[in-house]
């Protein structure tokens, strides 16, 4: 190919290669031919070639050779010239680069040019690619063309003038004024660049807020205008008159009316009249439509208002296109906690919208249907999010239970219903729940004690239909070892009775243990449960005893320890046998979610430092766990018995053990634990987030993070990233979930572990990304220093 070819077959050539290589040799010989004209002292045909070069910058070869080009066209005389250096410079240079300082003096002389076409080229210039120092040369000439009577070259320039508000808010002073006046013309191209600056100068400084709300009227009036205006060919789209500046006017309304009565006051009739008389069959209709709509719920407008923009929001529900639908559902997340009632008549729409194709139309109405949630309709949404639950895609499974066990918790009906809903989640989704499914359910089944004969009769049928749900699988191993004695007497009013044998049920969890399905944790339950049945059970002792020694060799570590320890109560402990495996006393669960079964709670401290009471005094026992006491000199005083060992032990042996046995776990009983402090680093919109250090040495610390919501409404997508010194190593475990429950009702834990050479060198930084209320929200937390742990 020549070098000297024209632009449309230099194209054409380079669309005709047939491979990559042969594109970039025909692209590497035309740069070199650009190249050597670009150094000829007189070229003719300087625009032709960097015109050729900005095509190649197109399809992403390099091209910044043809920067100092730009910059000799720009300075050309001839209006062809200038517009390809023009168009060169806001494409191959921007504010880094130094070359974008040398055209500064050229832009000021052809802003004061006798063309309009030479100035426009200069103001679209600098509003592209202008940096801070241009910008704060050239304001005062942007400032001088802001009042020119030429309507072509106001629009440019207010427009530049929103790149260098942006750019040096500062100067914003200097274009107050020419806003104002702006509002005052007739050319729509004028306004609409009016109304971006006031905007861009509202937002930039809140000062301007008061200064520009004086506008309002003015504003209102032009609105009014485009709504009553009739068919115009040059501005209309869609049937609507300039839809672009009617959106853009909402916006600033929307700005200017925010917290203010005055301002809101004298917009509701015009919001009123846009809602009604606009025509939303069309998108840009539509796009009115929505701004609308914010406007309304930003401002402090009327009751009825508010209702008619939810109505509007309803029949964009029900438009075909799937972007309206998405858009209205998350203006609706918004809105209904503060307009609950207004938007629950669109719930049946909503509804429907869960059996949307689209999968970010489902979780915006998942997640909407969850919030329109109350004690009143409970039943019936609840029914369709159970059906929602069953045919919903994998990656909304997660989400969709949660939500279904906060509402359940929070408005359920009866007992019965709440372990009900609970069951047919599990049976659904069980492997998609959270962790703390599974020990929530067994406090909610233990607290209803009049329903253990009916929830151990479904359990037991669950388990029987499927074992490949492992959380319910859990549960329903541990009622079973609870009230396993209720399943096998077969009387229950409030369901079929069923006529189980204690073959049956060890079998069943048999097959749980043996089962390549279950998970570790779903065997130690089984196992538990088998071993707690030995007790409610009479024919079949033998049978457990058999199972629970052949996993005394067990290659999980666990359940090993587990069945070596049910083995020595059957052989060393049997008199004991009894009374360790009897039934759990009724969980009872704390404001911060702990059981009491928690180490941590107040019950422990009594323990481990009993009231005095009557009691006898044993001699010196000369078994082996007294022999391991004398290891630390524990076995030389005598031993005292409370009233309470010698009123449940059968004989004086019995009483020595049980004694025995409560000095053994009471050694340090004068070492109470204290927990590690914590710290808040994070507080932010009802967002808590504390840090815990659990462990530290010289070279290691855990640190614990733990995320809590105070707010009215569920925390979803939480992520907690961290970076540290390149001196630290970090190891992240993983999170308990990404759901945060709303007012404070649980918690998401995520363990970090850090090991380091120099403590003096830790720190840490983190980032939280989630979703509040529909909102994207992401903050980023430093931590400069650690609090210590309580034990070290």
């Amino acid at each position: 190919m020549s070098p000297s070819v024209c632009l449309q077959e230099m194209i054409r050539v380079i669309r005709g290669a047939r491979t990559q290589g042969e594109e970039r040799g025909v692209i590497q010989r035309e740069c070199a031919a650009i190249r050597a004209q670009f150094r000829q002292a007189d070229n003719g045909g300087r625009s032709h070639n960097l015109a050729k070069l900005l095509y190649v910058h197109m399809l992403g070869y390099p091209a910044h050779f043809g920067q100092m080009e730009c910059v000799r066209l720009i300075a050309s005389s001839k209006y062809s010239e200038k517009r390809i250096g023009y168009l060169g410079a806001m494409m191959l240079l921007d504010e880094k680069q130094d070359a974008s300082l040398l055209i500064t003096n050229s832009i000021k002389n052809d802003l004061s040019h006798s063309s309009q076409h030479v100035q426009s080229l200069a103001l679209c210039t600098l509003a592209c690619m202008g940096s801070a120092e241009m910008c704060r040369d050239l304001a005062p000439e942007i400032e001088r063309l802001l009042k020119a009577s030429n309507s072509y070259i106001k629009k440019k320039a207010a427009l530049c003038a929103v790149h260098i508000v942006r750019k040096i808010p500062e100067l914003g002073e200097m274009f107050t004024p020419s806003a104002h006046s702006l509002l005052s013309e007739k050319n729509h191209g004028v306004l609409h660049g009016a109304v971006i600056l006031i905007t861009e100068l509202c937002e930039r400084n809140p000062d301007n807020l008061k200064q520009f709300r004086k506008s309002v009227p003015e504003l209102v009036q032009i609105m009014k205008n485009l709504v009553t205006s009739g068919y115009s060919p040059e501005h209309n789209v869609a049937g609507i008159s300039d839809p672009f500046l009617q959106v853009r006017i909402l916006r600033l309304l929307r700005i200017l009316g925010r917290n203010n009565d005055a301002a809101s006051d004298a917009m509701n009739d015009l919001l009123a009249q846009v809602a009604t008389n606009t025509d939303s069959s069309k998108t840009a209709g539509s796009a009115v439509l929505y701004e609308t709509v914010l406007t309304i719920m930003d401002i402090r407008s009327e009751s009825g208002l508010r209702v008619l923009a939810v109505n509007i929001l309803g029949r964009f529900l029900l438009n075909n296109d799937r972007n309206i639908r998405y858009i209205s559902m998350t203006s609706l997340q918004k809105i209904v906690q503060t307009d609950h009632t207004a938007v629950q008549r669109h719930r049946g729409t909503i509804v429907d919208c869960l059996k949307d194709q689209d999968a970010s139309v489902k979780r915006r109405a998942l997640e909407l249907s969850l919030a329109l949630v109350s004690a009143a309709n409970i039943r019936s949404m609840m029914k369709e999010l159970l059906l929602f639950l069953s045919t919903c895609p994998p990656e909304l499974r997660s989400h969709a239970a949660s939500g279904i066990f906060n509402a359940a918790e929070r408005y359920a009906p009866s007992q019965r219903w709440h372990i009900d809903t609970i069951l047919h989640v599990l049976v659904t989704a069980g492997g998609d729940v959270r962790d703390e499914t599974v020990p929530n359910l067994i406090q909610l089944i233990t607290a209803a004690s009049e329903l253990h004969c009916y929830t151990v009769h479904k359990l037991y049928r669950a388990l029987i239909s499927d074992i490949v749900q492992q959380s319910l699988v859990q549960v329903a191993c541990w009622c079973i070892g609870e009230y396993g004695d209720l399943l096998l007497k077969g009387e229950c009013e409030e369901i079929t009775p069923m006529q189980v044998t204690e073959d049956d049920v060890l079998d069943a969890l048999e097959t749980v243990l043996q089962s390549h399905m279950s998970t570790p944790t779903s065997r130690g339950f089984a196992l538990t449960a088998i071993m707690k049945l030995s007790t409610r059970i009479t024919n079949n002792v033998d049978r457990i005893r058999s199972v629970v020694s052949i996993y005394g060799s067990c290659i999980d570590v666990e359940l090993q320890q587990r069945a070596v320890e049910y083995n020595a109560l059957f052989k060393k402990y049997d008199h004991m046998r009894a009374a360790v495996l009897e039934r759990m006393p009724v969980i009872d669960r704390n404001s911060s979610g702990q059981t009491n079964g928690d180490p941590s709670v107040e019950p422990m401290k009594e323990f481990n430092q009993p009231k005095p009471v009557q009691g006898v005094l044993i001699q010196e026992p000369a078994n082996q766990v007294c022999d391991l006491l004398d290891l630390l000199g524990d076995s030389n005083p005598p031993l005292l018995v409370t009233n309470d060992h010698t009123s449940t032990a059968p004989n004086s042996t019995n009483s020595t053990s049980s004694n025995v046995q409560d000095n053994l776990l009471d050694l340090l009983g004068g070492l109470e634990p204290t927990p590690a402090p914590s710290v808040t680093v994070f507080e932010k919109g009802g967002l808590s987030l504390k840090l815990q250090c659990d462990q530290q040495t010289e070279t290691s610390t855990t640190v614990t993070f733990t995320a809590s919501n105070s707010t009215q409404s569920d925390i979803t997508g939480f992520n907690l990233q961290a970076a540290v010194p390149k001196s630290v190593q970090l190891q992240m475990k993983a999170p308990s979930g990404d759901l945060i429950p709303a007012q404070g009702c649980g918690t998401v834990t995520q363990t970090v572990l850090l090991s380091y050479t120099n403590k003096a060198n830790l720190k840490m930084r983190v980032r939280l990304s989630y979703s509040s209320q529909g909102t994207a929200c992401q903050d980023m937390v430093q931590i400069d220093s650690f609090p210590s742990p309580a034990w070290s």
